[in-house]
C-alpha cells in the first residue's frame, strides 16, 4: 500500500498553539468565560438540535442540477458524492449522496469528536503511551512522543490538525477499535457508516468493498450533529470546532471554493484509487452554518487524486443551495 500524507499547508496557528488554547477550553468546560477565540464560531452560534435540523433539510429540499456535478465527474475522469445543506433555510444539495466512498482520513474527525463526547476532562488529560512499534506510515507528531506519551486531547489535535494516522490508532484503542467506533455511531443514527480498520489498512478504499466506507450524507448529518448539533456540550463543541478550523491540510479543496470571509473547519482524507474526500462545516457571515461532504475516487488502484475536484464540486454545491 502507497503512504498517504495529507498535504500540509502552512498556517499561523501552529499545533503548540492549538494545544494552548485546546488546555484553555478543558480547563474551562465549566465556566461560560472560557469562550473559542474570535476566529472561530462561537459555540450558541452553531448549535442546532440534530431531529429538527433533520427535519427542515427534508421538508425544504432543492432539486439539484446532477447535469453540472456530472459534467465535473467526467472531466475529472472521477467517481463523486456530494451532499451538502444550508441549516438555516433547510435546503439541500445531494449528487449521488446515498453512495459508498471510503471515508479515508475524515473518520478522525468522527473518533476525536466521540472522545469527546463520551470521556471526561480528567480522562482527555491522561497520558497514552505508546512505542515505536505502534508506529505507522505519516506521524508526525506522535512520532515526536514515544518516549514521553501525549494527552489524549493533544492526540486528538494532532489527528484533526495535521491528520497524523498513529493519532488514529491511538483514539480507535481507547474506543474500544473500530467496531466500537461503529457503535458510537450507531447511536448517534448512523446506520450507514462501517468502521473496520485502523491505519494504514483504512486507506485501501477498494471499489466495492463496504469496509471503512460511509456515504456524503451520512458523513455530513454526523459532522453536523457532533458540531452544531446538542451531542455535545457547548465548550466540547467549541473546542472540536478550534480543531477543524486550524486544519493545516484543507487549503486546496473545500477550503478554496468559499468566499472570502467564510470560515472554513474541515477534515480532508486520501488513500488508493485516487480516493480524496473533504469534510466541512462552513459559516458565512450573517448566515446559518452550511454542512457539505465531497467523497470521490478514480479508477485504478495507483491513480492519482483529482484534487481540484473536490473544491469545482464544492462550488457548484454552495451556487446551488443559493
Amino acid at each position: 500500500m502507497r503512504r498517504f500524507t495529507e498535504r500540509i499547508v502552512v498556517r499561523t496557528v501552529s499545533v503548540a498553539a492549538s494545544l494552548a488554547l485546546v488546555a484553555a477550553a478543558l480547563g474551562g468546560c465549566s465556566s461560560a468565560s472560557n469562550a473559542p477565540t474570535s476566529s472561530v464560531p462561537s459555540a450558541s452560534s452553531t448549535s442546532s438540535t440534530p431531529a429538527a435540523s433533520s427535519a427542515a433539510s427534508t421538508s425544504a429540499s432543492t432539486d439539484t442540477d446532477s447535469a453540472a456535478f456530472a459534467q465535473i465527474a467526467a472531466h475529472y475522469q472521477a467517481q463523486l458524492g456530494v451532499y451538502a445543506v444550508d441549516t438555516g433555510s433547510g435546503r439541500t444539495v445531494g449528487y449521488q449522496a446515498d453512495q459508498r466512498f471510503a471515508f479515508c482520513s475524515t473518520i478522525k474527525a468522527l473518533a476525536a469528536a466521540e472522545l469527546l463526547h463520551r470521556d471526561t476532562d480528567a480522562q482527555l488529560a491522561q497520558t497514552i503511551h505508546y512505542s515505536a512499534s505502534d508506529l505507522v506510515d505519516y506521524s508526525p507528531v506522535t512520532s515526536q512522543h514515544v518516549n514521553d506519551g501525549m494527552t489524549l486531547t493533544a492526540v486528538m489535535t494532532a489527528a484533526i490538525e495535521v491528520s497524523d494516522n498513529t493519532a488514529l490508532n491511538l483514539m480507535l484503542d481507547r474506543l474500544g477499535g473500530p467496531a466500537g467506533l461503529q457503535t458510537a455511531l450507531r447511536g448517534m443514527n448512523d446506520a450507514t457508516t462501517d468502521a473496520d480498520r485502523p491505519e494504514p489498512a483504512v486507506n485501501s478504499a477498494v471499489p466495492g468493498d463496504v469496509r471503512d466506507t460511509s456515504t456524503p450524507r451520512a458523513m455530513a448529518e454526523d459532522l453536523r450533529a457532533y458540531v452544531l448539533g446538542n451531542a455535545l456540550s457547548p465548550q466540547r463543541r467549541a473546542l472540536l470546532t478550534s480543531w477543524l478550523t486550524a486544519n493545516t491540510t484543507g487549503g486546496p479543496y473545500i477550503r478554496a471554493a468559499v468566499p472570502a470571509g467564510w470560515t472554513v473547519g474541515d477534515k480532508t482524507g486520501n488513500g488508493d484509487y485516487g480516493t480524496r474526500n473533504d469534510i466541512a462545516v462552513l459559516w458565512p457571515p450573517h448566515r446559518a452554518p452550511i454542512v457539505i461532504a465531497v467523497l470521490s475516487h478514480r479508477d485504478g488502484k495507483d491513480a492519482t487524486s483529482a484534487d481540484a475536484l473536490i473544491a469545482d464540486a464544492t462550488k457548484v454545491a454552495l451556487q446551488q443551495l443559493g
